[in-house]
């Protein structure tokens, strides 16, 4: 007997925005900071969080049914993933980029259809010219976006810390290294590194503090430059992490024949994202992403692993390979010979 179909997925997948809007209004709020000092009851943790007595506790419950906290006897408490990843203060926090995802990215896909028939992109400040150069400009947008960075690069950088063969090589530097989640995870893991990051001037104070925090100042310093115009620092190792995707290709290739010129021979350059696959059919957190440059860059794109391929060889890297990391993301190595 044939089965009738079901709506079930399309009506789910077409109001998941209200489980995100759930999860992004716990952070802003600081739900999972609350419930971290101690677990509370409703009407503590309504209190805690200064909401309305009216819907506290369908949130509180619908946070639950979300696996997002657990709740026992009335009292609610985090969940194990929540209290490590979502629990501001800890080195673990990636809700920087749901910070970002709330306070920016979610008004901005509301113009989705407008990217798609204009090709032009839909962020804040769209008609002022570069979306970067606004964010820069600002020191407590800069801070958010920077940190929100860090929580899109945290899994990356450990799988590449893990998975790289570090011990042929001395140094590295992280090129547009945000507040430096990437050059403090490897270089935790590998004592016999030295680097740093490269950035724009406005990131050396907030690149500097979080190093300082993780006690790595001695092993990590700060490049100020602009990548377009400025050489790259020389290293034995270059990181390019959710840098090529903000731009066109003139741009990405211009930047990877940038890491070339700027490596040793035998030098490797490490570039990460979230690839998408290259049958263009599984990777849809990529294909999505793609799409976010859309709205958020004039040029920018995602691509496939034998897309970079393909421009690092044109670069001159004599080897290359694609490499899973972790979720969504995998990376491509390029290495220079003679």
């Amino acid at each position: 007997m044939t089965l009738k179909p079901s709506p079930e997925k399309l009506l789910s997948l077409g109001m998941s925005f209200w489980n995100a809007k759930a999860l992004l209004t716990a952070v802003e709020l600081g739900a999972f900071d609350a419930l971290c000092e101690a677990p509370a009851d409703c009407e503590t943790l309504r209190e805690r969080l200064g909401l309305h007595p009216r819907s506290a506790r369908d949130f509180f419950d619908a946070l639950v049914a979300l696996k997002l906290l657990e709740r026992e006897e009335g009292v609610y408490r985090n969940t194990a993933e929540s209290d490590f990843f979502l629990v501001r203060g800890k080195p673990s926090y990636v809700g920087g980029l749901l910070e970002m995802a709330n306070a920016r990215l979610y008004e901005s896909w509301g113009h989705l259809s407008e990217a798609l028939k204009t090709g032009k992109r839909q962020s804040e400040n769209k008609e002022e010219g570069d979306l970067f150069a606004a964010l820069y400009a600002d020191p407590a947008r800069l801070r958010g976006f920077l940190a929100a960075m860090s929580g899109v690069s945290a899994g990356a950088a450990n799988a590449i810390a893990d998975k790289f063969p570090w011990s042929r090589y001395k140094s590295f530097v992280d090129i547009g290294a945000a507040q430096g989640m990437v050059p403090a995870t490897i270089a935790r893991a590998h004592p016999h590194l030295t680097g740093g990051g490269f950035d724009l001037p406005q990131v050396k104070p907030i690149f500097e503090e979080f190093v300082a925090a993780h006690r790595l100042a001695d092993r990590l310093r700060f490049y100020a430059g602009d990548f377009f115009a400025d050489p790259l620092p020389a290293a034995d190792v270059l990181i390019m992490g959710h840098i090529l995707h903000d731009w066109d290709l003139a741009q990405k290739r211009t930047l990877l024949k940038k890491a070339y010129d700027a490596l040793p021979s035998g030098g490797a350059l490490i570039v990460y994202e979230a690839l998408i696959d290259d049958d263009r059919r599984d990777n849809a957190f990529g294909l999505l992403m793609s799409l976010n440059m859309l709205i958020e860059t004039a040029g920018g794109f995602d691509y496939t692993g034998a897309d970079c391929q393909g421009w690092m060889k044109e670069a001159g890297f004599a080897e290359t390979r694609v490499e899973h990391l972790v979720g969504p993301d995998a990376m491509v190595v390029g290495i220079k010979r003679g």
